[in-house]
């Protein structure tokens, strides 16, 4: 941290101030991006299960303490660690991936202190958008030591309920489709 604050200080010395403060852009590092999730299954137990692709983009503007988060997951590469789960899934009682491929999640992130702190979005599932937020619950930039990019990460969770999004396979009723969800997240800054 303190050397991308160094870094950033030798930059502005012979930078104007208007090109410090515009928005940077990240590119979502698929290979270290899981969104998961956690859901009740008829009342009991709880089925654990993650998208293994993701893509998309955060743009952070670190000096106006705001940025965006644009994410797209691959439906159909949710893996529960069970085949046959995961063949079900696919199918139109659960995720529907032939008529909606794409689960995406759209929104505006907050910062508090100087660090993104919540992310107020909406999340586009089975046709259906509704609001979830978010709450960051770490995040860090530092130099890739491979890549030498800035390379920032982030842990995120929150709440729904499938039956906002008409999924109820395997949630009888309302109260047994509340959701968690969790998003390991890394991105690399965009030259």
């Amino acid at each position: 941290m303190r050397r991308t604050l160094l870094a950033t200080a030798l930059l502005a010395a012979g930078m104007s101030g208007a090109a410090l403060a515009a928005p940077v852009t990240y590119t979502v590092e698929p290979g270290h991006t899981y969104p998961s999730f956690k859901a009740q299954h008829m009342g009991i137990s709880f089925w654990r299960g993650k998208f293994n692709k993701s893509s998309g983009t955060v743009v952070l503007d670190r000096e106006a303490g705001t940025g965006t988060v644009d994410i797209t997951i691959d439906a159909a590469s949710v893996d529960f660690g069970h085949d046959k789960m995961n063949e079900h899934a696919l199918k139109d009682d659960f995720f529907h991936v032939e008529k909606y491929p794409e689960i995406t999640y759209k929104g505006t992130i907050k910062f508090d202190d100087g660090e993104p702190d919540e992310v107020d979005g909406e999340l586009t599932m089975l046709g259906v958008t509704q609001p979830v937020k978010l709450d960051i619950e770490s995040f860090k930039c530092i130099q890739h030591p491979m890549l030498k990019v800035e390379v920032c990460g982030a842990d995120a969770e929150g709440e729904f309920n499938r039956w906002d999004f008409g999924m109820k396979y395997g949630a009888p009723t309302e109260e047994l489709g509340k959701a968690e969800i969790e998003i390991q997240i890394e991105a690399l800054r965009k030259e």
